[in-house]
C-alpha cells in the first residue's frame, strides 16, 4: 500500500471511521458527516470517496441481511429513480462544482428542512407528504450528494422521517436503497473517477473488521431506542451533521 503511508494514529482514525460506518448502517443514523470528515482528513476529498464506497457496500450488505424483512418497497421506489439521476449528475459535474460552496448550500438546506420537521412535530401534524415533487427532490439531492461527497444520508433520512416510517422499517428501507445506489456508483469510481484502485481495495480489507464491530454495536444500541426517541435522535444528529458540514 505504497500509496497510503499511514501512522498508527491514522490507522486508528481510519478504523474508527469504519466502526462508525458499521454503526450507521445498523441504524444509528446521522453519522455520515463524521465518517466523511475523518476519511477526507486522512486521504483527501476525492480519494476518500473511493476508499469509502467499497466499505459502504459491505456495510449495506450486512444491513440488508439483518433488516431485509422490514423493507418498505413502495417508499424506496418513490425516491430511487431521481436518486439514480442525481448520481449521474454528480458524476458529470463532480469535478467542476466548488466543494465549499456546495456543502454550505447543502448544510443550510438540511438545517432548514430539519427545522420544518421539528415545527411539524410541534404542531402534531400527522399528515404524510405524498406529492411526487417531495420524494423526487429528496431523491435527486440524495443522489448528487451521494456521488460527490457520500453525504446522501441526510436527505434520505429526512424523506423517511417525513413519511413517518417506524424505526425498523426506516432502517430496512434505507439499507436496500443505499445498497442499490452504492453498487450503481462503484463502476463510476473505478472507470471514470479512478478512485477505487488495487491499493484502496487492499486498505479496505484491513478496515472491514471495524465495520463488523460497529454493526454489532449499532444493532445493540438501536434496540434500546423506541420509535419516538429514535425519530428525535435522527433529527438532532442530522442537524448537528449539517452544522459540521457548514463549518468544517
Amino acid at each position: 500500500m505504497a500509496q497510503f503511508q499511514l501512522s498508527w494514529l491514522n490507522w486508528f482514525l481510519a478504523f474508527l471511521a469504519s466502526f462508525i460506518l458499521g454503526m450507521g448502517k445498523a441504524g444509528v443514523k446521522g453519522l455520515g458527516v463524521l465518517i466523511v470528515t475523518l476519511m477526507a482528513i486522512l486521504f483527501g476529498g476525492k480519494a476518500s470517496t473511493g476508499i469509502l464506497i467499497p466499505l459502504m457496500v459491505v456495510a449495506d450488505i450486512l444491513a440488508v441481511f439483518y433488516y431485509n424483512r422490514h423493507t418498505q418497497w413502495k417508499f424506496l421506489l418513490k425516491i430511487l429513480p431521481t436518486m439514480v439521476l442525481g448520481v449521474l449528475i454528480g458524476v458529470w459535474f463532480g469535478n467542476d462544482i466548488s466543494e465549499k460552496l456546495f456543502k454550505q448550500i447543502m448544510a443550510i438546506f438540511i438545517i432548514l428542512t430539519v427545522i420544518m420537521m421539528v415545527w411539524m412535530d410541534q404542531k402534531k401534524n400527522k399528515s404524510i407528504p405524498t406529492h411526487w415533487f417531495f420524494a423526487s427532490s429528496m431523491g435527486l439531492l440524495s443522489g448528487i450528494t451521494s456521488m460527490i461527497g457520500n453525504l446522501a444520508g441526510s436527505f434520505a433520512d429526512i424523506y423517511f422521517l417525513a413519511v413517518r416510517l417506524p424505526k425498523n422499517q426506516f432502517i430496512g428501507t434505507a439499507a436496500w436503497l443505499f445498497l442499490i445506489i452504492n453498487v450503481f456508483k462503484l463502476p463510476f469510481h473505478i472507470f471514470v473517477w479512478k478512485t477505487v484502485t488495487s491499493e484502496s481495495l487492499l486498505l479496505n480489507l484491513f478496515l472491514i473488521p471495524g465495520i463488523l464491530l460497529g454493526f454489532i454495536s449499532g444493532v445493540a444500541l438501536v434496540k434500546l431506542l423506541n420509535n419516538e426517541v429514535y425519530r428525535k435522535f435522527i433529527m438532532v444528529v442530522t442537524a448537528m451533521g449539517a452544522l459540521l458540514i457548514l463549518f468544517r
